[in-house]
């Protein structure tokens, strides 16, 4: 029979393992918030993009970045090419799902961008083509991804590579991550 406490406490427990490893992280993330600041300072903007649950959290994303987190200030440049649905559902029935994100990425992005793909996984042929797209275009590109880091972890300039197997756990190590850049970027450009 299925046991709800000891569900609950195995969960918490590779929450809490894998948080108690967060700190390594800490390099990656400065690098990923200079590139973010850089990038609206200088007048662009910064892109979010992924599948399922990663999508939802790119959305999520990129609403603490336009509305607010937690200061009050001056609205940022952010989108999530996951929100348009005349776009996503245009594009993968005319072409093909593996582009319906390189093809925003080519009409979209510029050089000062900073393009942040989520893929648990690393292998998301939508987002490696995407963030390769990025790159072509000469914007910097970042990946929050997970396990071994797959393919991805050789596209993006930046790769964040949650070293774990278990999606949950590696989407709540992206949302750590992204709500602590939420929070740096409102310091930084209340300074």
């Amino acid at each position: 029979m299925f046991d709800l406490k000891q569900c609950y406490a195995d969960n918490l427990k590779q929450h809490l393992d894998l948080f108690n490893s967060m700190e390594k992280y800490l390099p990656v993330a400065e690098t990923l918030a200079t590139q973010c600041f850089d990038a609206l300072e200088k007048g662009g903007k910064i892109v979010f993009f992924g599948n399922g649950g990663s999508a939802a959290d790119s959305q999520h994303l990129a609403a603490e970045f336009v509305v607010r987190f937690k200061k009050e200030r001056r609205a940022l440049a952010s989108m999530a090419l996951t929100t348009d649905t005349s776009i996503l559902t245009a594009h993968a029935n005319d072409y093909h799902f593996d582009t319906v994100f390189a093809r925003q990425v080519e009409a979209l992005v510029k050089p000062q961008d900073v393009v942040i793909g989520l893929t648990t996984s690393g292998t998301s042929a939508n987002i490696n083509l995407a963030l390769e797209a990025a790159n072509e275009i000469g914007a910097y590109t970042v990946a929050f991804t997970g396990r071994d880091g797959g393919k991805v972890k050789d596209i993006a300039k930046l790769p964040i590579i949650i070293e774990n197997n278990i999606t949950a756990r590696i989407q709540e190590a992206h949302m750590f991550i992204g709500h602590w850049l939420c929070e740096a970027i409102d310091e930084l450009v209340t300074q």
